[in-house]
C-alpha cells in the first residue's frame, strides 16, 4: 500500500497536472470504486461535475481534492493498487480504468484500480485544529512532514503506549503517513527492534526515531517513492526508484548496510518485519 511518500508524489502531480481546471463529466466504470460514496456513482459524477479543482492535499497516506463548493471535498482511496493518471483525452482506456474525469484543457483524470480496493467519495470538509479536512479524515493524526507536526507532542503520546513500538508507529491516530516500509526502515536507522516496547524507550530515543522516520520520507520523497512493481506510480505512470536505497525492508538474508550481518524477516501481523539482528537486537521477554 502506497505510504506517505507514494501519495505526496501523487498529490504534487495532481496539483501541477490538475488544479485550476474544471470537470467537464464523470463516468463512474465500476461501482466497487464508488463504494464508500453512500449515494453511489450516479451521484458522486453529477455533483462532481462543473466543479472547479481548488487544491490537491495530502494528511498522512489520505489524498484529497478540493473545489470551488466550499462543503465538497473529494477523498481518493488509493488501496493497494489505486493510480491517478492525467492522460489526454484520446490516449487508449488502461484495462482497470474505473472512473474518468474529463476536465476542461482537453485532458482526463483516471482512477486505474487493478485490485479495486481503492476509490473516491465525496465527503463534508470540516474545520479541525485550524486545518480544513474531509469528515472521514478526521481522525488521522498530523505526518511527520507536516508544518504543524508537533514532535514533543508525539514524543509522549508514544511512550503513552505500552505495545510494541512498530505497532505504534503504524497507528495513523498517533502519527500518520508510515506503513510497513518506512517503519522498517526507520527502526534500522534508529538501532531499535520492531518489538521493543514503546514506553520503555526514553524521550530522547523516540525522538531520534521520529527524525529518522522524516529523514528516510524526505529522502523517499526525492526519489519518486518506492515501486517494486508497476501498481505504484505517479500521474504520468513514471515509478519511484527509493527501492535502491532500502536498508532494511525487503533485504532478507542480504548483508546488513551497516555492520554486514544477514538482514532478518520475522512474522509481523499478517506481514513481515525486516530488520539486523546485530544492529536492532531483540528485547529480552
Amino acid at each position: 500500500m502506497p505510504e506517505l511518500p507514494e501519495v505526496e508524489v501523487v498529490r504534487r502531480g495532481l496539483a501541477e497536472h490538475v488544479v485550476g481546471h474544471t470537470i467537464e463529466s464523470v463516468l463512474v466504470k465500476h461501482p466497487r470504486s464508488v463504494r464508500r460514496h453512500e449515494l453511489g456513482g450516479d451521484d458522486l459524477a453529477a455533483r462532481m461535475t462543473g466543479l472547479r479543482i481548488e487544491s490537491a492535499c495530502r494528511r498522512g497516506k489520505f489524498l484529497w481534492l478540493t473545489f470551488d463548493d466550499p462543503d465538497a471535498a473529494l477523498v481518493v482511496h488509493l488501496g493497494m493498487s489505486g493510480q491517478m493518471l492525467v492522460q489526454p483525452a484520446q490516449a487508449p482506456l488502461e484495462k482497470h480504468a474505473h472512473i474518468v474525469a474529463a476536465l476542461d484543457n482537453g485532458t482526463q483524470l483516471r482512477f486505474v484500480d487493478q485490485r479495486t480496493f481503492g476509490g473516491w467519495a465525496l465527503n463534508r470538509l470540516i474545520t479541525l485544529d485550524g486545518t480544513d479536512v474531509p469528515e472521514s479524515v478526521a481522525h488521522i493524526a498530523r505526518d511527520p512532514l507536516d508544518p504543524q507536526f508537533d514532535t514533543e507532542a508525539v514524543v509522549a503520546r508514544i511512550r503513552g503506549k505500552s505495545s510494541e513500538i512498530k505497532r505504534v508507529l503504524l497507528d495513523q491516530t498517533v502519527v500518520s503517513g508510515i506503513g510497513n516500509i518506512y517503519a522498517d526502515e526507520a527502526l534500522w536507522r534508529a538501532r531499535i527492534h520492531g518489538e521493543r516496547s514503546a514506553a520503555a524507550l526514553t524521550r530522547p530515543a523516540v525522538r531520534r526515531l521520529l527524525g529518522d522516520v522524516q529523514a528516510v520520507m524526505a529522502e523517499a520523497l526525492d526519489a519518486g517513492g518506492t515501486s517494486f512493481d508497476a501498481l505504484y506510480v505517479n500521474v504520468n505512470g513514471s515509478s519511484g526508484y527509493f527501492e535502491r536505497s532500502l536498508a532494511a525492508y525487503g533485504r532478507a538474508d542480504r548483508p546488513c548496510r551497516r555492520c554486514g550481518a544477514p538482514i532478518r524477516r520475522e512474522k509481523f501481523m499478517n506481514r513481515s518485519s525486516f530488520s539486523c539482528p546485530r544492529c536492532q537486537p531483540k528485547p529480552r521477554r
